[in-house]
């Protein structure tokens, strides 16, 4: 981890998301504190069920059901998020912070044409304009995100779209206003590998001129590899690691990270070509194990009665990088064994 100077874009306090359901409560995000800063893109990874697009949701306060109960604060522009009145959370979002969600298809109307669904994001920050300069901004941000002969598609529907190009149409969306926070949860998850790589380069090309900060949701590690400045690895609701692109792939020091690292052909294949694994599944969040959640999955436990399965690990600076840590052996085995496929 690098030391800023500057204040943070994004600054996440003790964030605690959980949820009420029939068969009890879901902690679904556990204490979470991170910062983001300016020019930066920071990566989020783990499992499905680790808490990351709630977490991701929160920061827009997207989560504020009769089910949901959260506390922490989220730092955005000055203001918190979690106490603002919801004017001001409404006045936040698409000017200060905007969000691409995982399927495009769903996040657009199919009633209203392509060029409206821009429009109406810009018209909602900008009252003062009228219909028709709107459009004129729609047609160039549909240029900048590389929709061809966009005069003619700005007044045809989703479904006439490839889901590349509704992809670019939901950036557009986002971009529109000029967010100082681009939150990506799974951009590229519906995508070939082609497009995939295409919406990517996209993302970078615009972050260099709008000058953004990128939050992105990822599970996919040659993305992170490709993109990131910094990485924040969560489990079970939790952070468990916490450091730059380069010691991540290079001196991770968490049993998961590593675990994670051997599912990818170009770090875990082994001699004979076999991916290493992590074994058993995520635990539920509604009955987590008692001190570190990863434990029974965890080849370097130290077994019955021991911290790892009654002391729950705080997420601690380890070694000399700047990297953090939430496992009890981080100082004393985990550096010494390697680099980065310990799960082996």
């Amino acid at each position: 981890m690098r030391n800023h100077d500057s204040e943070p874009v994004l600054s996440v306090q003790n964030l605690q998301v959980s949820f009420t359901t029939d068969d009890g409560v879901v902690r679904a995000v556990d204490g979470v504190s991170f910062d983001v800063y300016a020019g930066e893109t920071v990566c989020i990874v783990g499992e499905s069920g680790s808490g990351k697009s709630v977490m991701a949701g929160s920061i827009l306060r997207l989560n504020n059901s009769s089910t949901a109960t959260t506390t922490g604060k989220i730092l955005l522009g000055g203001v918190d998020v979690l106490s603002a009145d919801e004017s001001v959370v409404r006045g936040l979002r698409g000017s200060e912070v905007a969000m691409i969600f995982q399927d495009p298809m769903s996040a657009l109307n199919p009633y209203y044409t392509v060029g409206d669904q821009i429009a109406e994001a810009y018209l909602v920050h900008h009252p003062e304009v009228s219909k028709k300069d709107a459009r004129q901004v729609v047609l160039q941000m549909m240029i900048k995100v590389g929709i061809p002969s966009p005069e003619k598609r700005i007044d045809e529907y989703p479904h006439q779209f490839s889901g590349g190009m509704r992809q670019r149409i939901v950036i557009a969306i986002a971009l529109i206003n000029s967010p100082r926070l681009l939150i990506a949860d799974e951009p590229t998850t519906a995508l070939d590998v082609t497009v995939q790589a295409q919406i990517l380069d996209l993302m970078m090309d615009l972050q260099k001129e709008f000058g953004m900060t990128i939050l992105l949701i990822t599970h996919d590690l040659g993305v992170v590899a490709e993109v990131a400045q910094d990485v924040i690895v969560m489990y079970a609701g939790r952070i468990v690691e916490q450091s730059d692109v380069e010691a991540i792939f290079h001196a991770p020091t968490h049993p998961y990270a590593w675990g994670l690292l051997g599912s990818v052909s170009s770090y875990g294949a082994s001699k004979r070509g076999d991916l290493f694994t992590i074994s058993g599944s995520p635990p539920s969040l509604i009955s987590l194990p008692e001190g570190c959640a990863f434990h029974p999955r965890c080849v370097h436990s130290l077994g019955s009665g021991s911290r790892c399965q009654s002391e729950k690990p705080v997420l601690r600076p380890v070694g000399n990088n700047g990297s953090r840590s939430a496992c009890h052996l981080a100082d004393e085995v985990l550096v010494s064994i390697g680099t980065g496929t310990g799960a082996r």
